[in-house]
């Protein structure tokens, strides 16, 4: 064949052809495997598809409220405990500070102070505990789990069931339907995912809960890092209180508690975030709400009892936290999976 012929002839392009597309796919696979957020969402679509077809309520209007509104209140908090986890601690008193807020908020108003005041002093009392819990752990090196234990049963409340005045203006705008309250969570999981990945403080709280000490050699003010989010935490607590209050038009000393704030934490692990600190991601801690609440209203429809629902709840943490932990040693190990 001669020179010129050669050149007519086009260079065979099978080979890339063939191996592009599995390069595409693995890529994506490798993508969704190393994504705590995209493993749990998909998780989550599967869950409905399942429910819906065997509850065709499922996906009805009512019922989704009903479940918008049981995602947006455990999201709130989770959100709080996560950033409370990455940076190595936890926080157990939340869910009576969820129970607290509103009867301060209720109190102040009754006495005479403006409504947007009064939500204000119910919040200030989330940084009081906050605050309390943040300085005993960090200051008199009191672990964690012991500290907000104690608050736990200190501030546990106690008296009637109080209905707070149906202002028209306040109760929508505070969580007074299921639309309003579930745009206060989505709004507080994206402010606080911005803050966790884009800001010194974010980056910080995943150094303090990641190398502690490391942390603290350049220059990273630790003790403030998880004070702060302590403080965040128990805010976030009553916050969600004080909306679930003007929701159903009541405050209950009995809601809240060990329930909401385990629910919370279940949340934050399952959508990623490691118990041990450093990791986590607000996002997949708002997914494992919703996936909760998925498994939770889905069981009632289908008329499965609590205790199955809470077997394959502790299944789901052991397998989440199994998982999580293995990419995390796959990372740090600088593999692919």
């Amino acid at each position: 064949m001669s020179t010129d012929q050669t050149k007519l002839v086009p260079p065979s392009k099978s080979e890339p052809e063939r191996t592009q597309r599995p390069g595409v796919l693995r890529r994506i696979g490798r993508s969704l495997l190393h994504s705590r957020e995209a493993s749990i969402a998909i998780a989550g679509i599967i869950l409905v598809i399942y429910f819906q077809s065997t509850a065709p309520v499922f996906l009805s209007p009512s019922n989704i409220s009903n479940l918008a509104v049981f995602a947006a209140t455990t999201a709130i908090i989770a959100a709080g405990e996560v950033m409370v986890i990455i940076a190595g601690e936890i926080d157990l008193s939340v869910g009576q500070v969820y129970a607290l807020a509103p009867f301060v908020m209720f109190y102040s108003h009754q006495a005479g102070v403006p409504y947007l005041l009064a939500i204000a002093l119910g919040l200030g009392v989330g940084i009081v505990v906050g605050l309390i819990n943040g300085m005993i752990t960090v200051l008199l090196r009191i672990p964690s789990f012991i500290t907000t234990l104690g608050t736990f049963f200190f501030i546990n409340s106690g008296g009637f069931p109080v209905q707070p005045e149906a202002d028209p203006v306040i109760v929508p705008l505070f969580g007074g339907n299921a639309l309003s309250q579930f745009l206060w969570a989505v709004g507080v999981t994206v402010l606080l995912q911005f803050v966790l990945v884009k800001t010194r403080w974010g980056l910080h709280t995943i150094a303090t809960g990641g190398n502690p000490i490391g942390a603290a050699e350049v220059g990273i003010k630790t003790a403030s890092i998880k004070i702060g989010n302590f403080v965040i935490c128990s805010v976030l607590g009553g916050l969600a209180g004080i909306l679930d209050c003007f929701r159903i038009s009541s405050a209950d000393p009995l809601a809240g508690g060990a329930d909401i704030m385990f629910m919370a934490i279940a949340s934050s692990v399952i959508g990623g975030t490691l118990l041990t600190g450093g990791s986590g991601t607000i996002i997949g801690a708002f997914l494992g709400a919703v996936v909760l609440g998925i498994l939770k209203d889905g069981f009632t429809l289908s008329g499965v009892s609590a205790f199955t629902f809470d077997m394959i709840l502790g299944a789901a943490i052991l397998l989440t936290m199994l998982i999580n932990v293995h990419l995390s040693r796959l990372r740090a190990a600088g593999r692919s999976v």
